[in-house]
C-alpha cells in the first residue's frame, strides 16, 4: 500500500512504495528496449544476406544494444556491483557514502551557507513588510495575543516559585542592598539642589505650614498654655497663645514672601552640606548603611521578593486568562499597531530588515560549519545499502532515461557509422 505525506498547502510527497513502483516500471521499459534491440539484431543478422537492406537495421540494433548495455552498466554501478561482480569502481554510492556526505556538506556550506547569499536572500524577501501586513490583520494580532498568553501560562507553570524568588532576592541584594546608599543619594541630592528642584518642595511645605497654623489657632494656644507655669492666670495664657499664633503665622508668611529669606538660605546651606556629607563623610555613610540594614534586613528582603513575585504572577495570570483584560487588549492593539508601522513605515521596515540580515549573517558566519556538519554526520550514520536504496528511489527513475536514451542514441550512432562506412568502402 502506497504512502503519501501532505503539506499544509495541499501539495503531496509520493511515498517510497510509489517511487519503487515507478522505478520498476522504468527499469522494465529500459530493459525491454534492450531486449527489443537484441531481437531485431538476431532477425536482421539472420536475414541480411537475403535482404541486404537489413544490414542497416542490424547495425542500428547492434549500436542500440551496445549503448543500452553501456548505460545499464553505468547506472547500475552507481548503486551496486553489476550482476554481483565486484568490478573496480562500481557500487560507488555504498562505498563512497561518507565521502559523498562530506562533499555534500562542504558544498552546502560553501554555496548555500555563505553570509552574502543568506543576506541577499533575506533582503529579497521583504520580511518586515510581509510580517507587518500579516500582524496588521486583526485576526492575526488576536492569534499572536492568544499564543503569547499560552506561552505566559506555560512559563508560569514551568517556573518554580522559590527559584524565581531566589533570583529576585539575589538581584535586590546585588543592585539594591550591597551598594552603599550614601554616595548615590548624595550625588542625586546635589544634582537636585543645583537645579533648584527642592524649591518647589520648600514652597509646598511652607504653604502646608501656613494652612495648618491658620486652621489650628486653638491647638497653638493649648500648647502654649500647657507649657506655661501653673501660677500664670488663664487669660494671660490665652493672650500669649494668640500672640504666639500670630507671630508664628507672620514668620511663615515672611518666609513665603521672601525668596532670599535667611531661613531659606540656611536651609539651602544645610541641604548642600548634607548632600556633601552623604558622599564623603564616613560617619554619615555608615549611619545611612545602618538605617538601610535596619529597614531592609534578611527577612524583609525575602518577604519583598515573595510579595513581588506573587503579585506579578497573579497579575499576569489574571490578565492572560481574560481576553478582555486591559493587558490583553493593549497587547493586541500594540501588535496590530506595530504591524501597521512595519507595513507602512519604510524606514522602520528597512531597519528591522537590517537587524534580521545582520542576525542571520552572524549565525551563518559563526555556525555555518556546525550546520553543514549535520549533513555529513547524518550521512555517516546511514547504512551503506540503505543509503544506496534511498538515493536510487529518489533519482533512479530519472536515471533509467539514460538507459533509454543510450539505446536510442546507440541505434542512431550504429546506423550512421555503418552507413558512412558502407558509402566509403561499399
Amino acid at each position: 500500500m502506497s504512502t503519501q505525506v501532505m503539506y499544509d498547502d495541499g501539495r503531496s510527497v509520493i511515498g517510497d512504495a510509489e517511487r519503487a513502483a515507478g522505478l520498476t516500471k522504468m527499469k522494465r521499459l529500459a530493459t525491454g528496449m534492450l531486449g527489443l534491440m537484441a531481437v531485431i539484431f538476431i532477425v536482421s543478422f539472420a536475414l541480411q544476406e537475403q535482404y541486404p537492406w537489413l544490414q542497416y537495421v542490424r547495425a542500428a540494433a547492434e549500436g542500440g544494444m551496445v549503448g543500452a548495455l553501456a548505460d545499464w552498466f553505468a547506472v547500475t554501478a552507481l548503486f551496486k556491483h553489476p550482476m554481483g561482480l565486484k568490478i573496480p569502481h562500481t557500487a560507488i554510492i555504498p562505498r563512497k557514502k561518507d565521502q559523498i556526505g562530506a562533499s555534500l556538506g562542504s558544498f552546502v556550506e560553501e554555496n548555500f551557507l555563505s553570509e552574502e547569499v543568506v543576506k541577499t536572500k533575506i533582503a529579497s524577501l521583504g520580511v518586515s513588510a510581509k510580517t507587518g501586513a500579516w500582524l496588521a490583520r486583526p485576526e492575526n494580532a488576536d492569534r499572536v495575543a492568544r499564543e503569547g498568553a499560552t506561552a505566559i501560562r506555560a512559563a508560569m507553570l514551568v517556573l518554580n516559585d522559590e527559584d524565581v524568588q531566589d533570583v529576585i532576592e539575589s538581584m535586590a541584594r546585588r543592585h539594591l542592598l550591597d551598594p552603599e546608599w550614601g554616595p548615590p543619594l548624595g550625588k542625586l541630592a546635589k544634582r537636585l539642589l543645583d537645579d533648584g528642584h527642592h524649591l518647589k518642595l520648600v514652597e509646598l511645605l511652607l504653604d502646608r505650614a501656613a494652612d495648618w497654623v491658620l486652621d489650628n489657632q486653638e491647638t497653638v494656644a493649648r500648647l502654649v498654655a500647657d507649657r506655661s507655669p501653673t501660677w500664670v492666670p488663664s487669660f494671660v495664657d490665652s493672650l500669649m497663645g494668640d500672640k504666639v499664633h500670630l507671630e508664628l503665622y507672620k514668620f511663615i508668611a515672611a518666609v513665603q514672601a521672601d525668596p532670599e529669606h535667611q531661613v531659606r538660605q540656611q536651609l539651602d546651606v544645610y541641604l548642600q552640606s548634607l548632600a556633601q556629607d552623604l558622599q564623603t563623610d564616613p560617619d554619615m555613610i555608615a549611619r545611612v548603611e545602618n538605617l538601610k540594614k535596619n529597614a531592609l534586613g534578611d527577612p524583609e528582603v525575602r518577604q519583598l521578593a515573595v510579595r513581588t513575585w506573587d503579585t506579578l504572577k497573579r497579575a499576569l495570570l489574571e490578565a492572560v486568562e481574560d481576553p478582555q483584560s486591559e493587558l490583553s487588549r493593549k497587547f493586541t492593539t500594540a501588535v496590530r499597531d506595530f504591524g501597521n508601522r512595519l507595513a507602512t513605515d519604510k524606514e522602520l521596515a528597512a531597519k528591522v530588515d537590517g537587524w534580521i540580515e545582520e542576525a542571520a549573517g552572524y549565525l551563518v558566519r559563526t555556525y555555518r560549519s556546525q550546520i553543514a556538519s549535520v549533513i555529513t554526520e547524518t550521512v555517516e550514520r546511514w547504512d551503506a545499502e540503505e543509503t544506496s536504496r534511498k538515493i536510487e528511489l529518489q533519482v533512479g527513475r530519472d536515471l533509467q532515461f539514460i538507459r533509454i536514451n543510450g539505446t536510442v542514441v546507440g541505434s542512431l550512432a550504429g546506423l550512421v557509422i555503418f552507413a558512412v562506412a558502407h558509402a566509403i568502402f561499399g
